[in-house]
């Protein structure tokens, strides 16, 4: 590598999935002409030879009734004008079988390798492949080199079993100037309808080296340095500087949400001060208390700091109020080992709530009964 040249700028980094749908969306797929071809051929030859004598009888009538045409048959312009028409017409009528099938099959040979693949954007003009500098490098290109070895490749293929076709069958080939015309004729079909499907067949060979070829020539195109595939990471992802402001945002969005909770609490359970949490039961809605904020450290003095201005109780029960924090996650109900525990705090809140402050005592909350596994010192 030259010296100073950046590693991540190598295509050496396979497609992603994104890269090959935006490709494929740009009509940048793999394709075969050597495949396209051979499918169209094949099919061709075939349909000749299923459709071949039914053809040649539709022509041989065609030809028969033109020379057969007697002057007396025409008597102006406009029967001439009707007779060729009618010859014409029968004349389509005749080769409209195997058009039909050479259409189709050149629609759908495309499709055989990537599928069927429609863009606009392969349509437009593009300026740079008229760059004449850039045609030289794209004729001595691997690419370049590989048609040129397929041209050769095809010729000398075709022309070996061309010359053994005429070898082997060259007796055939000969006998049907003793025939009669009509059978001559059907002869002379079936023997071209088969040559051309064996020359056809031997076309197999190409595409069968063309399309891994062209595989791997669409891979090779489509590679990714590592700096693009961070890029569309980024992009796929989103921005690492993105996401955390997004983060900040929801996160801020939600807490306010649960500020908005505190003052319908029943009571905030605190540490008393690296911790708060605060319950809400709601017996038509809920079988048990409900935690509608929680918070440790800046969060927990917020949520003091709210329900002290909504004079929502507030009970110091460092074990209780850790135990829920480690236990329990907003808007979940509080779990059934800590019922017991939490049934106390809540009977001396709904007592303050029946008489005043002064008359109740406020009872010790730091011996009060919490599971082990739910412990949390």
């Amino acid at each position: 590598m030259p010296e100073g040249q950046d590693s991540s700028q190598e295509k050496t980094e396979q497609a992603t999935p994104r890269r090959l749908q935006q490709s494929r969306e740009e009509g940048q797929v793999a394709r075969s002409r050597e495949l396209n071809t051979t499918l169209l051929l094949l099919a061709s030859s075939f349909g000749l030879i299923a459709m071949g004598p039914a053809l040649i009888d539709d022509l041989l009538a065609i030809m028969r009734q033109g020379f057969l045409a007697q002057a007396d048959d025409f008597q102006g312009r406009r029967e001439i004008v009707a007779f060729l028409v009618n010859a014409m017409r029968d004349a389509v009528f005749a080769l409209t079988p195997f058009m039909l099938l050479a259409l189709m099959v050149a629609l759908l040979a495309p499709t055989a390798l990537s599928g069927w693949v429609f863009s606009t954007k392969s349509l437009a003009v593009k300026w740079e492949k008229l760059d004449p500098i850039k045609g030289m490098k794209r004729i001595f290109s691997v690419n370049g080199l590989m048609e040129l070895l397929k041209a050769l490749a095809k010729f000398l293929l075709l022309l070996g079993v061309a010359m053994l076709l005429l070898w082997n069958r060259a007796d055939e080939a000969l006998g049907l100037a003793t025939e009669p015309l009509s059978i001559a004729l059907r002869h002379a079909g079936n023997y071209l309808s088969w040559s051309f499907a064996l020359l056809c067949t031997a076309m197999i060979a190409i595409a069968l080296l063309d399309v891994p070829f062209q595989l791997w020539e669409h891979a090779k195109k489509q590679r990714m340095s590592l700096q693009e595939v961070k890029e569309e990471f980024k992009e796929t992802e989103g921005k690492p500087e993105v996401k955390n402001k997004i983060r900040g945002l929801q996160q801020e969005l939600a807490q306010r949400r649960m500020m908005e909770q505190v003052p319908k609490a029943d009571v905030v359970i605190t540490n008393p001060e690296h911790y708060a949490v605060a319950l809400r039961y709601d017996t038509d809605k809920s079988q048990a208390p409900r935690v509608v904020a929680t918070g440790a450290d800046l969060v927990a003095l917020r949520i003091r700091e709210t329900a002290r201005r909504h004079k929502v109780v507030l009970v110091e029960a460092p074990p209780l109020a850790r135990a829920l924090y480690f236990s329990t996650k907003l808007e979940q109900e509080i779990p059934a080992g800590l019922y017991l525990a939490v049934a106390n705090v809540l009977a001396y809140v709904f007592r303050l709530r029946e008489m005043s402050a002064s008359s109740v005592k406020a009872p010790s909350f730091r011996d009060l009964p919490i599971p082990d596994e739910l412990r949390r010192d």
